[in-house]
């Protein structure tokens, strides 16, 4: 592996009803998720060919389909949900994920709670 080879991609926004109390899962809330994909980008970089990377258009639209998915309690359990799913591709060999959640029932003005994870392959 390349290890300084990076996909980022930040600030995908997407509607998911997650959280521990009932109305979260009742009324949702947007979500903000941030990955961080390690990988070899080489062979893309040699052949200029999208097919040899990880498409970060895709990429995106997996992100929104995983938090608007299967709601679940905590932010730690949406985010292996969504490191498991990027290391679904052969070619990532880590991920890190950072889910945000702005809106989070906080009885105190905050500017933003995110929980962040990095998974690899075993």
């Amino acid at each position: 592996m390349d290890a300084d080879d990076h996909i980022t991609l930040t600030g995908v926004r997407a509607f998911g009803h997650h959280g521990v109390y009932a109305d979260e899962k009742r009324e949702g809330q947007e979500f903000v998720v941030d990955a961080v994909l390690a990988l070899s980008l080489r062979r893309a970089a040699e052949t200029d060919d999208v097919v040899e990377t990880v498409h970060y258009g895709e990429l995106a639209e997996r992100l929104v389909a995983v938090v608007a998915g299967e709601p679940v309690d905590l932010l730690e359990t949406l985010a292996q949900r969504l490191a498991d799913d990027v290391l679904r591709d052969d070619r990532v060999d880590r991920v890190t994920i950072t889910v945000h959640k702005p809106q989070a029932p906080i009885p105190v003005p905050f500017g933003d709670v995110a929980v962040t994870i990095t998974r690899g392959r075993s």
